[in-house]
C-alpha cells in the first residue's frame, strides 16, 4: 500500500504486550494530514494502547511507529507540542472554575499571556461552556467535564487531535454539536483528527477513513463506502425452517457460492457471493426440511463492525 508524502502517523508491524497477554498485534497503521480517522471497536480491543504508543505514554514491544516522523519514545515532547489529547477518563481541579483550569494547562503549555484569555473565551464558547467560564468544575456534570476537556485539547491549536471516546457522558444535542464542531476544526484549519470510538454511527458521521479493531489486531481499514461496497457484492439469506437436520446444513455448504452456514434454532443463516434462493429453497426440501420463510437480510457497516470486531 502506498504512504502519502503527507502521512503524519505511520505505524510498522506495532506491537504491545502485557505480560502473556498481547493488547495490540502487528499494527500497520498510516493517517494522512487533514484526514479524519476513526478507530473503531469494542472496549478491550487495543484502541487505547495504540494511542499511549502514539504519545509515547507506553513503549512499543516490537515494531515502530512515528508521529510527524518524530519517534514519540525518544522524542515525546516534539510529538505532544503538536499533539492534543482527549483521554477517556478527564481530570481537573474541581476546586478552580472552568476559566482557571484552562489558565493553569496554558501556563504549562507556554502560551502568552497576551493571547490566553482571548483563546481560552473563545474555546470555552466554541464547545458551548461560555457562560459557565466562572462556575467550579465540581458543580460540572459528566458531559460538561467531557466538553472541558476537549476546550483544553483544542485551545492550544494542535496539528493533530486525538481522542479518545469524546462523546461518552454527553447528551444527543451536545453530540451533534462536538461532532460539527470537529468537522469545522478540520475544515477551517486543516487539523488531523484520530477518533478512538466504540459507538459507529457516531465515527460514522464524521470520520473520513476508519479502521476496525478486534482483540488487538486491525481487522478492516478503508473508506466506509469502500468497506460497504465490499460487503454488498456477498449475500446474506435468512431462511426459516421447520425440522432443521445436519443434512440441511450440509446440503447447503455444499451448494456453489456459499462462503458459510450458520443455525440458531429454526433459523439458518446463508452468506453467498450470488441471491441464490431458490437452490437454497430445493436443498432444504430435498432435505426433508419444511421451508417456512426465506429473505435477503441487508447488511449496514453495524454487522460488518460487529462481524469483525468479534473475529477470533
Amino acid at each position: 500500500m502506498t504512504i502519502s508524502a503527507k502521512t503524519i502517523i505511520n505505524t510498522n508491524g506495532l506491537c504491545k504486550k502485557y505480560g502473556e497477554f498481547t493488547a495490540v498485534d502487528n499494527l500497520n497503521l498510516f493517517i494522512s494530514e487533514g484526514e479524519i480517522f476513526g478507530l473503531l471497536g469494542p472496549n478491550g480491543s487495543g484502541k487505547t494502547t495504540i494511542i499511549l504508543m502514539l504519545l509515547g505514554l507506553t513503549e512499543p514491544t516490537s515494531g515502530t511507529v512515528s508521529v510527524f516522523g518524530f519517534d514519540p519514545v525518544k522524542e515525546p515532547f516534539r510529538v505532544k507540542r503538536l499533539c492534543g489529547y482527549l483521554p477517556e477518563k478527564i481530570g481537573f481541579y474541581e476546586n478552580l472554575t472552568a476559566g482557571q483550569n484552562l489558565r493553569y494547562f496554558a501556563r504549562l503549555n507556554g502560551m502568552p499571556q497576551n493571547d490566553m484569555i482571548t483563546q481560552i473565551d473563545k474555546t470555552l464558547h466554541d464547545v458551548g461552556l461560555g457562560v459557565h467560564k466562572d462556575t467550579k468544575v465540581s458543580k460540572f456534570s459528566k458531559g460538561m467535564k467531557q466538553r472541558l476537556g476537549l476546550a483544553n485539547v483544542l485551545f492550544k491549536e494542535p496539528r493533530l487531535i486525538i481522542l479518545d471516546e469524546p462523546t461518552q457522558g454527553i447528551d444527543p444535542k451536545g453530540i451533534e454539536e462536538i461532532l460539527d464542531l470537529l468537522t469545522e476544526i478540520n475544515n477551517e484549519v486543516g487539523a488531523t483528527i484520530l477518533l478512538s470510538s466504540h459507538l459507529i454511527h457516531h465515527v460514522q458521521q464524521v470520520c473520513d477513513n476508519i479502521g476496525i479493531m478486534g482483540k488487538g489486531r486491525m481487522r478492516k481499514r478503508g473508506k466506509i463506502k469502500n468497506i460497504e461496497d465490499t460487503f454488498e457484492k456477498n449475500w446474506i439469506i435468512e431462511i426459516e425452517v421447520r425440522d432443521i437436520n445436519e443434512s440441511i446444513l450440509r446440503s447447503i455448504s455444499e451448494l456453489p457460492d456459499v462462503r458459510w452456514v450458520k443455525s440458531d434454532g429454526n433459523m439458518i443463516f446463508v452468506e453467498c457471493q450470488r441471491d441464490i434462493r431458490s437452490e437454497l429453497s430445493l436443498a432444504i426440501i430435498s432435505k426433508g426440511g419444511s421451508l417456512m420463510g426465506l429473505r435477503l437480510v441487508e447488511r449496514t457497516l453495524g454487522d460488518i463492525y460487529k462481524m469483525y470486531s468479534e473475529v477470533p
